[in-house]
């Protein structure tokens, strides 16, 4: 690790936590703030040190010390940043934000303008892969942010991931990067329950038939993922249905704000966006086979 480097952790739940869990693994001094009581009691017991507020954990930075924000959404990235208890008034010049949840590339772009008013640097760094692979630091990062930050977090970036990729220097382009990929992420999803429904209809033995999906050229990260659960009826969240609802309507946001016109990514915006209404905002998204087996 970098001795000179601490790290404060603003969201602890699935993604956030297991990224702690990596770090903590590794000896590096983490500071940990989440809204949620047992989500902070589960990252104080691997040793992270407790923090009451965002600004807090601001606080307790080193010099060139790292605010890793892994919460939801835009509005949740606005208040751990500049609400009441926010971080941003209390860090410093030298010091980075690494901003990690699934958001608009204009907002990306936006907080890191607002942050350097203050000499704070901004990694635009979303994940992806799902808490295992963060746990192992096997995840994937996007990484956009200047040349001298991306090679004064190397440590740590090295550290949380074997899957680092720089997407750029433009803030906002880590933000399109997983808005593609998370759209064909929806796309293969949308297609593997499509595929595993039919499947049934047909008569055929559903696990045997996504054994040889998996050996065979529709195999996908996120089918084989998602459709091992849902054949086992286990739609506990790992990836809630409304992350991927949200992630795919800034993708389409962002496809129209460049005139372009996504045929599959619409459909499967338009299949998360029934499962939304269906009341299944807190299912795994795997709870999209159940979606398909309802045609």
């Amino acid at each position: 690790m970098n001795p000179s480097t601490s790290v404060a952790v603003v969201g602890a739940g699935n993604m956030g936590g297991a990224m702690l869990a990596r770090l903590r693994d590794l000896a590096w001094q983490v500071a940990v703030h989440d809204t949620d009581a047992q989500a902070q009691a589960q990252a104080v017991a691997l040793g992270a040190a407790p923090c009451g507020s965002a600004g807090q954990a601001a606080q307790s930075l080193t010099p060139q010390g790292v605010l890793l924000v892994a919460v939801v959404d835009a509005a949740q990235t606005e208040s751990v940043l500049w609400g009441e208890g926010g971080a941003g008034a209390h860090l410093r010049p030298g010091q980075s934000v690494m901003l990690c949840p699934t958001l608009g590339p204009a907002t990306v772009a936006a907080q890191a303008e607002r942050l350097a008013l203050q000499g704070v640097d901004c990694m635009d760094a979303p994940m992806s892969g799902g808490p295992l692979r963060a746990r192992e630091g096997r995840m994937s990062l996007m990484v956009a942010c200047s040349d001298a930050v991306w090679t004064r977090h190397q440590n740590l970036l090295n550290a949380l991931s074997d899957q680092v990729f720089r997407v750029g220097t433009r803030a906002g382009d880590g933000a399109r990067t997983k808005l593609v990929n998370n759209l064909l992420a929806a796309v293969n999803l949308a297609g593997a329950a499509e595929a595993m429904a039919l499947a049934e209809r047909l008569g055929l033995e559903p696990a045997t038939t996504l054994a040889v999906i998996e050996a065979s050229s529709g195999q996908s990260w996120i089918g084989s993922d998602r459709m091992h659960r849902a054949l086992a009826g286990d739609l506990a969240p790992r990836a809630h249905v409304s992350l991927l609802a949200k992630d795919t309507g800034l993708a389409l946001q962002a496809a129209e704000d460049v005139a372009f016109a996504p045929p599959l990514g619409s459909v499967a915006g338009a299949l998360f966006a029934q499962a939304l209404e269906q009341g299944w905002a807190d299912l795994d998204d795997a709870a999209l086979l159940q979606l398909m087996r309802q045609r």
